[in-house]
């Protein structure tokens, strides 16, 4: 698999009591169908070659033999992959619940369980022996191999480990010491029944054992064909990935379930090394063994995983809660810095466009939570050379719509005179006539706080900071932003919920604000309407936003920053489009660290920041060279 991804499956196949053979024979066909579609790695259920509930016939050496020999016969269907099989498995007359581990046509490990439940409808001691400090080495039947809960086993691309069932219950997981030892991966093979309400604690215990321990966790559950007097079992398999469900098969299905997902290793690898807690937490007193089982093949493209062309906006039933979240962020972040400075007054430039937008409805509602007269927001709008009719007209509505303090300085003429001061030729539209205007304005702000002895607030968002598309000691520069970890295509969502948030008045020009194309508005406008669009010179910020969120959150190359961008726009942009924009992406990232190492504070409201005092530390000097050969 390409750019560090492993494919893994969790199978629950239907289960027939007794039949070994007959057991062996799904399994065979599941790993073949699986080779087909590039899978390196499968987890079967627990004692899924006999059946979890055969319960005393469990000791019976037919039932051990026969399960033994199925297993011999199942290794030669695991050329290129690895498979992970559930057996009981008795070694100097102690039985033992065993998951064997099958690589490259051979029998590789048992891996026994550690914790036996053993109470309510449960009673494993009565058969099985735990494995915890089992360390041996089996000779049988001409095979070599290890018998331990202590075991890594190790491919080219990732590395994993595996616990059964209870173990995962227990306050301190076998899995979480595995991973502390290197496991990307661990591998569960399960016979959890049913119960009401189970199901979502045992997937909360997968989601969050995936987090805490910054690695996928694939879970196959028994299903249909097992059978006890009180105990029924949905089948439930499930692929997680870092606390999120990347794929979860169908539950009491009695043709079985498959989940089947691309995990992505080196995000996880990344996470880890970033999270200096991580590596904190003790390592086990007793060695680990580690298994290498080689190469497995490579799993085609396209991945198979959830891939969002726009990772930062939230979607599906919980967006209205999360934007709301985010919201409350935002405005209890400002709340505080007015209350730590006993400020009564805030002064906000309002010029029509989205952040702007953004920034006075934070302002308002905090003012609101704080008990504070909206007149003490002071909503300045400066029209200059570039300045187009719509947006000076909704950034007008807008601020009286929301009863704030209005003002109207227009900048014209003291730019003009800024002009010939500096000897600059009006007619050139070059970086000093854009950055001119934009250092006006942000000097306005700043005096016009001074006298009315209040805070100006930013309204610049994520995505210019990574972009360095502001004007250093001009917009770049606030008291307070509020919009400093919002990237822009987020923006958009949020001024629509806010906007809905008042009334209707309010919720209208928010979505005319949205319509309308983003621009600085720096360059003159043709007969009161913009020319200058932000995305015409940069590209797409759905693009970048997306570069941005992947490059942060798991150090994606620019390989894998093009490959999951084609894979994820699904034809939206050309193959030399992504290339161009990616390397405007780099290039300006790499560029404007200067820029970002002096940014006011602004509160942090998502995983993704790029504040020089947190989340993002690199020396404004940097080359970018190495990150643009793709």
């Amino acid at each position: 698999m390409p750019e560090g991804f492993a494919r893994i499956a969790a199978v629950s196949l239907p289960v027939q009591l007794g039949d070994v053979e007959a057991n062996e024979r799904e399994i065979a066909l599941a790993l073949e169908r699986l080779r087909a579609q590039g899978v390196q790695a499968v987890v079967f259920p627990e004692l899924c070659l006999t059946g979890y509930t055969l319960g005393d016939l469990l000791v019976h050496d037919l039932v051990q033999d026969r399960a033994w020999a199925a297993l011999r016969r199942l290794q030669c269907h695991t050329d290129g992959l690895v498979a992970v099989v559930g057996l009981p498995f008795c070694h100097q007359s102690r039985l033992y619940n065993c998951a064997a581990v099958l690589g490259n046509g051979a029998i590789r490990a048992l891996v026994p369980k550690t914790y036996l439940p053993n109470g309510n409808e449960f009673y494993e001691t009565r058969w099985f022996v735990s494995g915890a400090g089992v360390r041996e080495t089996v000779a049988r039947d001409g095979l070599t191999f290890p018998l331990g809960a202590d075991i890594l086993f190790e491919t080219d691309g990732f590395v994993f480990g595996v616990e059964l069932c209870e173990d995962l219950w227990v306050p301190l997981p076998p899995s979480s010491h595995l991973a502390v030892e290197g496991a990307d991966l661990i591998l569960n093979p399960s016979a959890s029944n049913a119960l009401a309400a189970k199901h979502a604690y045992r997937r909360g215990l997968l989601s969050q054992q995936s987090g805490r321990l910054y690695a996928g966790y694939a879970y196959a559950g028994a299903g249909f064909g097992e059978s006890t007097s009180d105990m029924v079992f949905d089948g439930y398999t499930g692929i997680f990935e870092n606390g999120r469900a990347l794929s979860e098969g169908e539950r009491f299905s009695m043709a079985g379930s498959l989940a089947v997902a691309d995990v992505d290793i080196g995000r996880l690898r990344y996470q880890r090394q970033r999270n200096g807690s991580f590596h904190q937490m003790p390592r086990p007193a007793r060695s680990i063994q580690r298994v290498c089982l080689g190469q497995a093949h490579d799993a085609p493209l396209p991945l198979m995983r959830p891939l969002e062309p726009l990772p930062f906006v939230p979607f599906g039933a919980e967006a209205e809660e999360r934007l709301e979240e985010i919201a409350a962020i935002q405005c209890m972040g400002l709340e505080t810095r007015l209350h730590a400075v006993h400020g009564r007054t805030a002064v906000v430039g309002v010029s029509g466009g989205l952040d702007s937008t953004l920034a006075l409805l934070v302002a308002v509602r905090a003012f609101d939570a704080l008990g504070l007269d909206r007149s003490g927001i002071h909503a300045i709008t400066m029209p200059g050379m570039g300045t187009g009719g719509r947006t000076h007209s909704n950034a007008q509505r807008l601020m009286e719509a929301l009863g704030v303090t209005a003002l109207e300085i227009p900048i014209g003429d003291a730019v003009r005179q800024h002009f010939r001061d500096i000897g600059q030729d009006e007619s050139v539209h070059d970086v000093t006539y854009e950055n001119s205007q934009a250092r006006e304005r942000t000097q306005i702000l700043m005096d016009y706080a001074n006298r009315v002895g209040g805070i100006v607030l930013g309204t610049g968002d994520l995505s210019e900071a990574a972009l360095g598309f502001c004007t250093y000691n001009g917009d770049h520069m606030s008291m307070y932003n509020v919009n400093c970890s919002v990237p822009k295509t987020l923006v958009k969502s949020l001024v629509g919920y806010l906007g809905a948030c008042f009334d209707q008045a309010v919720a209208a020009i928010c979505q005319d604000v949205i319509d309308t194309p983003i621009s600085p508005e720096l360059l003159p406008a043709s007969q009161g309407e913009l020319e200058q669009r932000t995305e015409d010179i940069l590209g797409d910020y759905a693009l970048h936003d997306f570069f941005l969120y992947h490059l942060m959150d798991s150090g994606a190359s620019a390989g894998k920053l093009k490959m999951l961008a084609m894979q994820a726009f699904g034809g939206v942009y050309g193959e030399a489009r992504v290339d161009a924009q990616l390397k405007t992406f780099l290039k300006r990232f790499f560029a404007q660290q200067f820029k970002r190492n002096c940014v006011p504070d602004g509160p942090k409201v998502g995983s993704v920041s790029l504040s020089p005092r947190g989340d993002w530390r690199m020396p404004s000097d940097m080359q970018a060279g190495m990150w643009l050969d793709f």
